[in-house]
C-alpha cells in the first residue's frame, strides 16, 4: 500500500502549541508528514531574522514524533523539494500569503497535480511566532 504524502512549510523558530497542531491538521491528510523548513538565507532577505539556525529549527523539528520527514528547502527554487518529495497533498498554514489556488496553479504549471489545503489557526491571539517573540523580548 502507497503512503499517502502530505507536505506543509514554515520558518519553526519558537515551536509552540499552534505549530503542533499545524502539525497535527496536515498529518490529518495523510500518511507521512514531511515539513519543509525556511532557510536562514531566505529569512534573511525577507528581512524576517531567526533566534535559532536552519540547523538547530530543522533537527527541533526532526525530533517531534508527529514529523516523518524533515528537511531544509532550497534557497534558490522553493519549488525544488516539492518536486523531489512528490507529495500527494500540500498544506498551508492560515496565515502563509500564497493561496491554495496559487499553490494549485503554479503545481499544475509544473506538471504536479497535488492537492492543496489551507489549514485553520490555532488561537493565533496567543500562538503565533511574531506576537512569542515580541513578548519574549518585552521581558529581557
Amino acid at each position: 500500500m502507497k503512503l499517502k504524502k502530505v507536505m506543509c512549510f514554515g520558518t519553526f523558530d519558537l515551536l509552540h502549541p499552534g505549530h503542533l497542531n499545524y502539525f497535527q491538521q496536515a498529518k490529518s491528510h495523510g500518511d507521512y508528514l514531511i515539513v519543509i523548513i525556511a532557510r536562514d538565507k531566505t529569512k534573511v532577505n525577507e528581512k524576517k531574522p531567526t533566534i535559532f539556525s536552519e540547523k538547530e529549527r530543522l533537527a527541533m523539528v526532526n525530533s517531534l514524533k508527529i514529523v516523518d520527514e524533515a528537511v531544509l528547502g532550497d534557497e534558490v527554487d522553493h519549488f525544488k523539494v516539492i518536486r523531489e518529495k512528490n507529495p500527494d497533498v500540500l498544506c498551508l498554514g492560515y496565515d502563509q500569503k500564497m493561496t491554495a489556488e496559487e499553490l494549485s496553479k503554479k503545481l499544475n504549471s509544473l506538471g504536479m497535480n497535488a492537492k492543496v489545503k489551507k489549514l485553520k489557526p490555532y488561537h493565533p491571539q496567543m500562538f503565533k511566532s511574531s506576537l512569542l517573540k515580541e513578548k519574549i523580548t518585552q521581558h529581557i
